[in-house]
């Protein structure tokens, strides 16, 4: 590489046409150069662009933050002292970031820091291609590339793989400035350059199963299996309870029975003679969090035979109550994922790990855990059993399979309040981001509110890519988080473009304001390529597509999953008839479905009469005040 960038260049500025100017101060992390008004570059010295100061053995490089006109006192010759012209004279202040310094094979390598500073005279000048490619490099082994200079589109901006995965990262941004193209960028660069790293994404609104193609299995509650006894205690409770605080009394029986029920279960599968069952189950050891199957059944029978025991009136009810919640909870169609063969079977584990976490990857190393579909009062119990399961793992293998953790909408399940939220997700996600390192699972946090996201936890990313942010709150958290002098270039972030990026940290070789590369529609996030207002789709709606939607909606609350076949007759046989012109009355409900539905639907009643049903959140569960901890 040239390498004749990094000289002395002490020479006056009027003999020395390709500088920008001189150093006239310098401090422990700033430099200010007096700019020269002839320099004859046509390219000028503004805020954002990178300049180089050049030492007699390094060429040390810096962002101009401010730029400024002062005023000087110039004295004529022939006036008397005191009598002075007013002169002006533009001065660009820098951020120092680094240094270029020529290796033992005559390359170039920048690295982070300072360890030799300008003088006072050194000459300054604007980076061009050259310096700024010996900066950030080429796409290799370890290095993606994920977008462009804002300032010059030509250099491409590489992120050190190693260095973004294995210390943490969040990406942070507004509604609408691209966050959700980012995410799918960098993710797709993680598993082009590091195909033996499984990537686990949590994707609150199921946007991106189309973004990495044959390399991902789409988790849903249909194809999900997740049974209740992987919960520990606190998420059992949050599951039973639908997401409220549990009642006191209730909770104290099940903390006492849980465990009874898992010793029942492995003497049942270790003989078939029920007289094991005598035998005093709290030998095994067992707790309520130790995960072992049970069966529900069993639970319910040892709650039976307790309740039976009782005289006292109010103390039975309280095990009735909590006996009825028990069976409505575990025959409700829409927790299948979890009771599906709730008393049949084995120990799974082994089977549910391969299949959430890809081991082996076999051609699929990422798994996209779309969580719209699923009930809303479990939805912060199922993301608290993902976390920590992909931690314990990591933490019993030790390392063995490298796993990045993936979590949009962070703030949601480890928010900063304390007060609300689900304690035992922000504590798996707090220790995912503390601990996670030394047993190779790591961080990636997503959010559009940093301000809201426990501080603790996005303290651990050592790199952020921050995209526009607006509110005062979130700037000032992200200014706390920065250690080093980029600290003073964060007033770019309210400025930023639709797709550009202000990143630093480990991650990537200095502060740099990026714009995202472009990406095929085909493989954009769901809510990035149908975010489209013009879409005339809704005023040409068929019947048939209205159908399909209403049968999605109605099959994910029903008692027994339908064959394809059976689906279309079911949704073919509540075809609402036109309304011009008249056409005979629907089908009579097949027998099938009689009991789903005692009358058909018409015309009028279709979209223009209430349903009835209770108002539901975008999950499809019915709203429920926030849970408070």
């Amino acid at each position: 590489m040239d390498t004749s960038f990094v000289r002395d260049a002490r020479s006056p500025i009027t003999n020395a046409p390709d500088l920008h100017g001189r150093v006239v101060a310098v401090t422990g992390s700033q430099a200010t150069v007096e700019l020269d008004p002839q320099a004859a570059s046509e390219e000028k010295a503004t805020v954002g662009k990178f300049m180089g100061l050049m030492t007699d053995t390094t060429l040390i490089v810096g962002m101009i933050t401010e730029v400024a006109v002062q005023a000087a006192s110039l004295l004529v010759a022939g006036q008397a002292p005191g009598s002075a012209a007013q002169s002006s004279r533009k001065l660009a202040r820098l951020d120092l970031l680094g240094e270029v310094r020529t290796a033992a094979q005559g390359s170039a390598r920048f690295q982070r820091g300072v360890t030799e500073y300008p003088s006072i005279g050194d000459g300054a000048k604007l980076l061009g291609d050259r310096e700024l490619r010996a900066v950030y490099g080429a796409a290799d082994s370890d290095h993606a590339h994920i977008g462009d200079l804002q300032q010059n589109s030509k250099i491409g901006v590489h992120i050190d793989i190693d260095n973004l995965v294995s210390r943490h990262f969040a990406i942070l941004g507004a509604t609408g400035v691209g966050k959700s193209s980012g995410v799918a960028i960098i993710l797709q660069q993680i598993l082009d350059t590091r195909p033996n790293l499984r990537v686990f994404l949590v994707d609150p609104h199921n946007e991106y199963s189309r973004c990495f193609g044959d390399k991902a299995q789409v988790l849903t509650p249909r194809n999900l299996r997740l049974p209740f006894w992987l919960f520990n205690f606190e998420e059992t409770i949050d599951a039973f309870f639908g997401g409220r605080p549990g009642v006191d009394e209730e909770v104290e029986i099940l903390a006492d029975v849980i465990p009874v029920a898992k010793a029942v279960y492995l003497q049942y599968r270790a003989s078939n003679d029920r007289l094991l069952r005598r035998r005093d189950p709290r030998d095994t050891g067992f707790t309520a969090d130790t995960p072992v199957p049970y069966r529900i059944e069993d639970l319910i029978d040892l709650l039976d035979e307790r309740m039976g025991k009782l005289e006292n009136r109010s103390s039975r009810m309280v095990y009735h109550k909590l006996m009825g919640r028990i069976q409505t909870f575990r025959n409700h169609p829409r927790y299948a994922f979890m009771f599906e063969n709730a008393n049949i079977g084995g120990d799974t584990m082994a089977e549910i790990l391969s299949h959430l976490f890809r081991l082996p990857p076999e051609g699929k190393p990422m798994t996209i855990m779309q969580l719209a579909g699923f009930p809303a009062e479990v939805v912060d119990s199922v993301v608290s059993v993902l976390c920590r399961m992909a931690f314990d793992f990591g933490l019993w293998s030790e390392g063995v399979a490298p796993l990045l953790f993936v979590c949009e909408e962070a703030h949601r399940y480890a928010p900063a309040d304390k007060r609300i939220g689900f304690g035992p997700t922000r504590r798996a996600l707090s220790r995912i981001a503390k601990e996670g390192r030394k047993y190779g699972v790591f961080l990636g946090l997503v959010t559009q509110r940093p301000a809201e996201i426990d501080p603790t936890i996005i303290s651990q990313c050592s790199t952020l890519f921050v995209m526009r942010l607006s509110n005062d709150r979130d700037q000032s958290l992200i200014r706390s988080a920065v250690s080093d002098a980029a600290s003073n270039l964060l007033s770019f972030i309210p400025s930023l473009g639709t797709r550009e990026v202000f990143t630093f940290g480990s991650g990537v070789a200095m502060p740099t304001r990026i714009r995202f590369k472009e990406i095929p529609e085909s493989m954009r996030p769901n809510s990035e390529a149908a975010g489209n207002t013009r879409s005339d789709v809704g005023t040409n709606m068929s019947r048939d597509l209205l159908s399909s939607v209403v049968e999605r909606w109605r099959s994910a609350s029903m008692s027994h999953r339908l064959g394809d076949d059976d689906m279309a007759e079911y949704a073919s046989s509540f075809e609402a008839p036109a309304l011009q012109p008249p056409q005979p009355p629907p089908p009579q409900p097949s027998q099938f479905r009689s009991s789903l539905l005692k009358k058909p639907l018409d015309a009028a009643t279709f979209g223009t009469q209430s349903s009835g049903l209770r108002p539901s959140n975008a999950s499809g569960a019915p709203n429920h005040p926030p849970k408070y901890r």
